[in-house]
């Protein structure tokens, strides 16, 4: 942190440092308190803190892919907030899937819980962990009767493939009763904040609101950084193996990734329509980095498989969509609020959730991205990258193409108007997308995203690819 300071003194006036200085110790005071217990730091956690604030009436839902830290997350949040926790792992207890099937009352259900635990719940003070709870549809369906109970129960549950499930309810879903909260891989803020570069995201943001050019010794540091998360990718146990071998990407053990994917194709299994559905699935994930690459610049049936038919495969991409395997961009025909009103049916990008795996599917090596080297797939990383740091800012994702004309990577909604946003890998300084769209459309302002430092000119935005997680639907 102190050489981080040292840098900016040199040539920050006062007000604008004290200003960065301000933004640091908040970042600062908040990781030394979690650093004491070597804790993962999550940006949905003030999201739980709140559930907790307004008295967590209603069950808490957390949904996110496999490896994303779900577990984690809870056990810490129970760990620091609550008197005591108990978890119960489902894959595990059979039993007690086995108990929430009987005709029984909640209260009757919740008395035998306690004997199949082995002690007595005072639940002003305990919080009911489920995990894996798509392994029990008559227990989420039990999550509206929690809800409802004069009793003050605390429960929190989580699953892998919660989204799939819910998806494909059969039972009587507990809508409104239950309040449900995303949780994705680590964004690039997150990366830097589990090494403990609290300083350099401060930076990042004081730049970004700014238009400020960062100084070139920083600018470099986060493009190193940048192509480090681009290898590790946003999985936890991955971002941690990584800061352990003191960001050696040499010694990094790159098997964790390869057991991430072994682990997400053998949920390809689990909760399927028909025998055939899960090799529909798996093949659709197999197509997709190479899919990416579309002059079309839209997802193909006929990519997937010759002579596969979208009624053949659609269930089987729904899948992998709920499951938050994949992320859908829609193509848009209107660029107005909300995006969402002005959808081309059927015409859309697949991003995958991790970019990482995008490396893996294309066969891209390590050296060849830490070495910046010219890659015919170096923009699709790039794009995919970008994807995943949009999603995690609880942005939806839609993109604008013209033909052959022009194309504009994506578009989001802020509260000046629709913002196109475009994405080259390297320093690109020409922008004829953009300027093509705004002729028409005339944004509040577009956003250029490159290896370049920060800036604003001809109400275009410059910014970094490193500072995409800046980027949030609100400031």
């Amino acid at each position: 942190m102190e050489k981080v300071l040292i840098l900016l003194v040199s040539s920050a006036n006062t007000v604008w440092f004290e200003k960065l200085l301000s933004v640091v110790l908040v970042y600062t005071t908040a990781q030394n308190s979690l650093e004491k217990r070597n804790i993962m730091q999550r940006k949905l956690y003030h999201k739980l803190l709140d559930w907790k604030t307004r008295g967590a009436k209603k069950p808490l839902m957390l949904i996110g892919a496999r490896q994303v830290g779900k577990t984690y997350l809870v056990r810490e949040f129970c760990e620091r907030e609550f008197d005591d926790y108990i978890e119960v792992n489902l894959f595990e207890r059979t039993d007690i899937v086995e108990l929430f099937k009987e005709n029984l009352t909640t209260q009757q259900k919740v008395s035998r819980l306690q004997l199949f635990i082995g002690k007595p719940i005072d639940f002003s003070k305990t919080v009911l962990f489920f995990d894996e709870i798509q392994e029990s549809e008559e227990l989420i369906s039990t999550l509206k009767h929690f809800a409802e109970s004069d009793t003050a129960y605390r429960v929190i549950c989580a699953g892998s493939l919660l989204g799939v499930k819910i998806n494909r309810f059969k039972g009587s879903f507990p809508v409104g009763q239950i309040e449900k909260l995303q949780l994705y891989p680590m964004d690039f803020e997150e990366f830097l904040l589990a090494g403990r570069e609290a300083g350099l995201v401060a930076e990042i943001r004081i730049c970004f609101d700014g238009n400020k050019a960062i100084s070139s010794p920083l600018h470099q540091l986060c493009l190193e950084r940048y192509r480090s998360y681009l290898c590790t990718g946003g999985m936890p146990a991955a971002i941690v193996d990584f800061l352990d071998k003191d960001r050696d990407i040499l010694r990094f053990d790159a098997s964790i990734l390869t057991d991430i994917r072994t682990d997400y194709l053998s949920d390809m299994t689990r909760y399927i329509n028909t025998p055939y559905e899960s090799t529909r699935i798996e093949t659709i994930y197999a197509s997709l980095p190479a899919q990416l690459g579309n002059k079309s610049k839209k997802f193909q049936y006929s990519r997937v498989k010759e002579g596969a038919k979208s009624r053949e495969y659609y269930s089987a991409l729904d899948w992998l969509t709920s499951s938050q395997m994949v992320f859908r961009c829609s193509q848009d025909t209107l660029s107005q609020k909300p995006l969402c009103g002005y959808e081309r049916e059927g015409l859309y990008k697949i991003f995958l959730n991790d970019v990482d795996i995008v490396k893996n599917g294309l066969g891209i090596l390590f050296s060849d991205i830490m070495l910046d080297r010219e890659l015919s797939y170096k923009g699709v990383i790039a794009e995919n990258y970008v994807a995943t740091q949009l999603v995690a800012s609880g942005h939806q994702l839609f993109y604008w193409f013209s033909g052959n004309e022009a194309e504009i990577d994506f578009l989001i909604e802020r509260p000046e108007g629709v913002v196109p946003i475009e994405v080259k890998a390297g320093d690109h300084k020409r922008s004829a997308s953009l300027v093509s769209y705004s002729r028409v459309y005339e944004p509040p302002y577009a956003i250029r995203m490159t290896t370049r430092n920060f800036g604003y000119a001809n109400s275009i935005k410059s910014v970094p690819l490193y500072a995409a997680f800046c980027i949030t639907k609100e400031n």
